[in-house]
């Protein structure tokens, strides 16, 4: 599932996913996914940080109190502020850093479903960021 506040970013890591095989639901607040949550289970939850209303963190939080096992990627263009302000119970397994690419969506995706989950290991998650530079080179100087 995504959780996501922008109906483009939803629509293109669903489009995404989708490339990669995926099943993929969409939601665009924390609450519609709790409500998603209660109607049928997620291999991956892959949520926004800053939202309206409630936030990716708190969304979090109260996952892991339902579910503790559950996979969770936390993307978001704001990290100083999830690393300072994400609530201490909102641990994921993953944060990926907007604007992320293609490879670096497949790699965290692919990290945490391969993985033991890391909902009872209270340190930084790993972050997926490249160089933009590497997923598109500039064409050589003339």
């Amino acid at each position: 599932m995504v959780v996501d506040d922008e109906p483009m970013l939803r629509q293109a890591v669903k489009l995404l996913l989708e490339h990669d095989g995926e099943q993929v639901e969409t939601v665009k607040s924390g609450e519609a996914a709790l409500a998603a949550l209660a109607q049928q289970t997620f291999d991956l939850i892959i949520t926004d940080f800053s939202m309206p209303g409630m936030q990716g963190d708190e969304l979090v939080a109260r996952i892991r109190q339902q579910l503790p096992a559950q996979r969770i990627i936390m993307a978001t263009a704001f990290v100083e502020e999830y690393r300072v302000f994400a609530q201490p119970t909102g641990n994921v397994d993953a944060v990926l850093l907007k604007p992320f690419s293609y490879k670096e969506l497949h790699a965290a995706v692919a990290q945490v479903l391969t993985e033991e989950p890391n909902y009872c290991i209270p340190t930084v998650p790993p972050i997926f960021q490249q160089s933009p530079a590497q997923d598109f080179p500039l064409p050589p100087e003339r």
